[in-house]
């Protein structure tokens, strides 16, 4: 009898099936297969796909809806949504031209200006949801169009400011090449390795069991090999492109704050239960309002990107009023990726992949030479298509995650 008792107290723990592992960590593989097909129907559609060039110019496309998407993320984990994210984008990039042209400001100083005043505004969002409880799909829709009438009072009778020769515009013109590419890509492998060193200590500290190669050496290697070919097609065309860069280093500075930070932790918690979470001590108001401050800060970084790759802002700048389809689009890539529209699940790779599914569909379009209203069409049924699938995969799983 002794021997059955340990013999059951050693045995290895139950292995999680293939659908348990799409539930969780295999989530965003039907994106990437997605991303592929796409990638190969268009490449066999047009000859110019593929090229380093179209490749650079894929990734830049995606840049700024990659960063809205990013920003957006952390509202969704809340349960909640930001209609005015893409107004934010407009009235800050604007506001930020105004003091830059009218005014002398330095780009060193009206810029971060710009990324504060728009975390300011989102959480001005929260806290009247939190005061009063209406909900933030109600406010956010009110404060988009009222900031839209704020971007028209700002700008000049020509309805544009221009910004060559201010300095803005060498953001979007700047480029690491050479050598220095390939050191940015050591720089940043030595950074995710730390990241995931963090998490197995965390992990292993907590007395969880962490497979190294699961954890550690696969990660890594995929992500040095992916790394590496992305240096080696962007050097082949111009190098690495600042905007990229910029949003890369937001990817991974919003990977440590979910994966490594009592407040990512805090804020999966508050969308899967904001009541349980209130009850376990956590200030869930304050939680509500750093992330919907976070969504209007990165909005307002979106926006300095795309006026320095437009060369000026005006009427059209966050996607004109209402948000266009900008506002759309970062919804959709948010969701594409795998984040939850009903709060609690979503990993930071999500506004990579979503984005990279948009430019996709834009670029590859725009290469067979179809209408703007087909992109919409695609973008459209994309959006439903991957909310099916994750409902799907749920009901095939048995495992409801919303």
């Amino acid at each position: 009898m002794n021997a059955m008792v340990s013999i059951s107290t050693t045995a290895a723990p139950k292995r999680r099936t293939f659908g348990e592992l799409l539930n969780s960590d295999l989530r965003a593989l039907p994106v990437v297969i997605a991303l592929v097909a796409l990638w190969i129907f268009f490449a066999i559609q047009s000859d110019i796909f593929l090229t380093p060039r179209n490749l650079s110019n894929l990734l830049q496309q995606s840049t700024v809806v990659g960063v809205m998407a990013l920003g957006l993320m952390f509202v969704l984990l809340v349960k909640e949504i930001d209609l005015s994210i893409a107004a934010i984008h407009g009235v800050t990039s604007v506001l930020s031209a105004k003091l830059i042209v009218d005014y002398g400001f330095s780009p060193w100083l009206a810029l971060p200006m710009a990324v504060l005043i728009g975390a300011a505004i989102g959480s001005c969002s929260a806290r009247w949801v939190n005061w009063v409880g209406v909900p933030s799909f109600v406010v956010t829709l009110g404060l988009g169009l009222a900031l839209n009438g704020i971007q028209l009072l700002l700008l000049p009778a020509t309805a544009r400011y221009g910004l060559m020769g201010t300095g803005v515009e060498y953001i979007a013109q700047t480029t690491i090449s050479g050598a220095s590419a390939w050191l940015t890509w050591v720089v940043g492998l030595a950074l995710l390795a730390g990241l995931i060193f963090s998490g197995v200590a965390r992990r292993r500290r907590a007395g969880l069991e962490v497979s190294t190669l699961h954890s550690v050496v696969l990660p890594l290697v995929g992500a040095g090999i992916l790394g590496a070919i992305v240096v080696l097609v962007l050097n082949a065309s111009q190098g690495i492109p600042l905007p990229v860069l910029i949003f890369v280093f937001l990817l991974g500075i919003g990977g440590y704050v979910l994966n490594e930070t009592q407040f990512g932790l805090y804020l999966y918690a508050v969308g899967n239960n904001d009541e349980a979470a209130r009850r376990a001590g956590i200030n869930v108001p304050f939680i509500r309002m750093a992330a919907f401050a976070i969504a209007g800060g990165v909005a307002a970084i979106a926006g300095i990107v795309a006026s320095s790759r437009t060369l000026g802002v005006g009427v059209f700048s966050g996607g004109g009023v209402g948000g266009g389809t900008l506002l759309l689009e970062s919804i959709a890539a948010a969701v594409i990726g795998g984040v939850s529209l009903f709060g609690g699940r979503g990993a930071i790779h999500a506004a990579l992949l979503g984005a990279l599914v948009i430019g996709t569909v834009q670029n590859g379009l725009n290469l067979m030479g179809v209408e703007n209203e087909v992109r919409l069409i695609v973008t459209g049924l994309l959006l439903v298509l991957a909310v099916s699938i994750d409902k799907i995969i749920e009901k095939l799983t048995g495992q409801q995650s919303f």
